[in-house]
């Protein structure tokens, strides 16, 4: 079960604004202000209720239905991992190697325009894993190992063709720009569990470095509280946590005050600009941090076999494996959505020399995201976890370069471990070369569907008002993949 966290008096009715500066009205301005009080009265009720709420520990939001899953980690591997060489065998690719591409398959759109290039063969050795039989490759022994927990979906299609649009759609299903994400949505949908604590986490291996940056954890037209809060790689994770040198807590405690107060006046005649409010909500949230997020992401309480398990004792493994267990931590302590970015920069993008590439890649991540499902599962954590594994696309039969292979979102796999899926399932398939998802064909509209389903959120029930437009996370569109879960 999910620890909670008790709140130190010392830190209640810390932002009550100051008072220690006075204004003077005109007349006009004394009716314009006293008439705009009234919706003050109710804005105050509202936020009461709100406060309640974050006391007591529950959500902000009303799920729709009975969830599977109270919470999400998104293992994001960015740039596109072969689903032909990890979890989609194809022995046709064999029987076609150097061969073109069949009359019966239409030309391939790529980024670079038409093309058939000749069939590359994988070079992997596949086995059959756990009491369900699912096949995955060599690459990926640790995974394996967690089958049986595991749901693989090898109808995925999507329509990104680099890796721009193909990120941002697989982060707000939509290719362009402006959206809010998925876990921005999770958040206004849902809320939080443990008010001092974000309840959208992003944490990327290679800072800085991921494909449009900030916009994939972007709240977009949402107020920007909603928006996801980066953690950094090492042992602190969250940066300007600890006071300053020399300051005293009481000292901070009526700089923030003055700082609210002078915010609150600045808002009153800008109250369109969310920003503003979200800076406000964030300085509250990050003193409130202050007394819970230490624990949280310190593993000195961790133990040597733990941090074995991640792989956190070996240089390829250790910093994915840090952030899978701070996932968990994080998770455990009521933190609804955590994005874990691997291979941040397009990493797993293997135009060419695909076996270094993923050889590397597989080997840095397949350890840790192992790790995560096995101690989510033996702490009681995986049944309420759902856990995501997959890119922005998957990579062409064909070659590129002569050992590489190119972007093709129109069939790849994802998985998805915990959360009341299916165990030792296997959803959906590709054609006999995995060009293209042929059964039971899941676009991404569909699998965000599934995921807010799994949390009890109905994809077209779960609306936002924005200029007089019903804004919907799937655009209208999509249905969740009930097989998916037992």
């Amino acid at each position: 079960m999910r620890t909670s966290t008790s709140k130190n008096s010392t830190f209640k009715n810390v932002f009550q604004p100051c008072r220690n500066h006075d204004v003077n009205l005109t007349r006009r301005e004394m009716l314009i202000k006293g008439g705009a009080g009234f919706g003050g009265v109710a804005l105050a009720g509202m936020m009461q209720q709100q406060v309640i709420a974050d006391s007591s520990g529950t959500t902000s939001g009303q799920a729709h239905r009975q969830p599977t899953a109270k919470s999400v980690i998104f293992v994001f591997l960015e740039g596109g991992p072969s689903h032909l060489d990890t979890f989609d065998p194809k022995p046709a690719l064999k029987k076609l190697a150097g061969q073109p591409l069949p009359d019966s398959f239409a030309p391939v759109i790529t980024p670079m325009g038409e093309y058939n290039a000749p069939i590359m063969p994988d070079q992997r050795r596949w086995k059959q894993h756990g009491q369900s039989g699912l096949w995955v490759s060599d690459w990926l022994p640790h995974i394996a190992d967690c089958v049986d927990d595991m749901c693989v979906v090898r109808s995925c299609w999507g329509n990104g063709l680099n890796h721009s649009n193909g990120v941002c759609q697989m982060n707000t299903c939509e290719i362009i720009g402006g959206r809010p994400s998925l876990g921005s949505w999770v958040s206004y949908g849902l809320g939080t569990e443990n008010s001092d604590l974000p309840s959208f986490v992003v944490m990327e291996d290679n800072v800085g470095k991921v494909i449009n940056g900030p916009r994939n954890w972007s709240a977009g037209f949402m107020p920007a509280a909603f928006q996801g809060t980066p953690f950094l790689p090492g042992s602190k994770p969250i940066r300007n946590l600890n006071l300053p040198s020399g300051i005293s807590l009481e000292r901070q405690l009526k700089k923030l005050r003055y700082l609210k107060s002078m915010n609150l006046e600045h808002q009153q005649t800008r109250s369109e600009q969310s920003e503003l409010d979200a800076r406000i909500k964030s300085y509250e949230l990050a003193y409130r941090m202050q007394a819970t997020a230490p624990e949280a992401v310190d593993l000195a309480s961790e133990t040597a076999e733990t941090k074995e398990l991640y792989g956190m004792n070996k240089k390829a493994t250790a910093t994915f494996g840090r952030q899978c267990l701070l996932a968990r931590r994080l998770v455990e302590r009521g933190v609804r959505f955590v994005q874990l970015y691997h291979g941040a920069g397009s990493k797993w993008d293997a135009h060419s020399g695909i076996e270094k590439n993923h050889g590397t890649n597989c080997l840095s991540s397949d350890q840790p995201v192992a790790a995560l499902i096995k101690d989510l599962k033996r702490r009681g954590l995986l049944d309420e976890t759902l856990v995501i594994w997959g890119g922005e696309f998957g990579r062409t039969p064909m070659s590129e370069k002569g050992n590489g292979r190119d972007h093709n979102p129109n069939g790849f796999t994802m998985f998805m471990a915990g959360g009341g899926v299916k165990g030792g399932h296997l959803v959906g398939t590709t054609d006999e070369i995995g060009l293209h998802a042929v059964e039971d064909r899941l676009h991404i509209h569909d699998l965000h569907a599934t995921f807010l389903h799994a949390l009890g959120l109905d994809n077209m029930e779960l609306t936002y008002d924005h200029q007089g437009r019903i804004e919907r996370p799937t655009i209208n569109q999509g249905s969740p993949c009930l097989e998916i879960f037992a």
